[in-house]
């Protein structure tokens, strides 16, 4: 799984994301949405460093996550990452966590994200972004 619309992350369950029973904690998968966004727009040749000095942020405005099965300490977690431009200035991905030991569909998701200037103001996303996504 790899084009510039797409990416998967590779993480291992840390002890820290987990509850006493060992499962992990149901926001830490949103902190993994974020990993793997921030690859797929590495992958994608910007990264979000690179969006800041140009003056764009990507703030989420909207976020859903489904759970189907348990990650637990240890595991390690694909995250399949998809983006997808809804429109000039928004940008929407969508994520599948799956334990590649067992084929397991842990859960998935989406985030929508607006892009915005460093003063919060709406802005077009510049074409290499609006290229990659379309």
């Amino acid at each position: 799984m790899s084009s510039p619309r797409q990416h998967c992350s590779r993480v291992r369950v840390r002890y820290a994301e987990t509850d006493k029973m060992g499962v992990v904690y149901y926001a830490n998968y949103f902190v993994w949405f974020e990993v793997a966004r921030t690859d797929l727009l590495r992958a994608a040749g910007w990264t979000y460093r690179e969006m800041e000095g140009d003056g764009i942020q990507l703030p989420v405005i909207e976020a859903h996550c489904t759970y189907r099965q348990s990650a637990r300490y240890d595991d390690e977690i694909d995250v399949r990452t998809t983006g997808h431009l809804l429109s000039p200035v928004r940008l929407a991905f969508e994520y599948e966590v799956v334990r590649p030991a067992d084929g397991a569909r842990l859960a998935e998701g989406r985030t929508v994200h607006a892009a915005v200037t460093s003063d919060g103001c709406p802005c077009r996303l510049p074409e290499r972004a609006r290229s990659v996504f379309a």
